[in-house]
C-alpha cells in the first residue's frame, strides 16, 4: 500500500492535466515500512525529458533526481525516493508495455494518472513483480490529514 495526502494527489493530478496531451512526471519521496507499506511526504515535479514523443513516454530529468537525492541525504531524515508518477493521456491508468520495458528499478512504486480529454479520470499505484515480468497494482490510500510534512522539498 502507498499512502498519499489528498493535497499530494491533487498536485500530481493537476500536473497531469496541465501536461495533457503529453505525459507529466515526477518523483515521490517518503518512507517504506516493514509491513510493505509506504507513505509519501514529498512530491517533486520534473520536466519530461524523454527523447521523442512525450505523449506516450516519460523520463524524469536526472538533475531533479540528483538534487532530490542530495536533499534527502543532507536532511538525514531517513526518507528516500520511493517512487515516481506519470500520466497516461487518453489511456488507462495501467502500466503500458513501454512502462514495463523502462522499469529499471524494481523497488520503485509507479503512480499513474489517466487523463482523458484533459480531465484526470483515475489514479492507480503499481509495483514491479519480483521476476520483472509484469506490474502488480497496489492499494492507494488517500489521507485527508497527512501525518507527516508534505511539500515540494524534503
Amino acid at each position: 500500500m502507498i499512502k498519499l495526502s489528498s493535497s499530494a494527489l491533487k498536485k500530481i493530478t493537476d500536473a497531469a492535466v496541465q501536461a495533457y496531451p503529453h505525459e507529466c512526471c515526477g518523483l515521490l519521496a517518503g518512507r517504506r515500512y516493514s509491513d510493505a507499506s509506504s507513505s509519501v511526504s514529498c512530491v517533486v515535479p520534473s520536466s519530461n525529458v524523454a527523447a521523442g514523443k512525450t505523449h506516450d513516454s516519460f523520463e524524469v530529468d536526472p538533475q531533479v533526481r540528483f538534487d532530490l537525492m542530495r536533499k534527502l541525504d543532507d536532511a538525514g531524515s531517513g526518507e528516500e525516493i520511493i517512487g515516481h508518477y506519470h500520466s497516461h493521456p487518453n489511456h488507462p491508468a495501467q502500466p503500458s508495455a513501454r512502462d514495463l520495458a523502462m522499469a529499471y528499478e524494481p523497488d520503485l512504486i509507479w503512480v499513474i494518472v489517466a487523463v482523458r480529454d484533459g480531465q484526470a479520470t483515475e489514479t492507480t499505484a503499481h509495483v514491479l513483480e519480483a521476476d520483472g515480468s509484469q506490474f502488480q497494482q497496489i492499494p492507494l490510500s488517500i489521507l485527508d490529514n497527512p501525518s507527516s510534512k508534505e511539500s515540494d522539498t524534503p
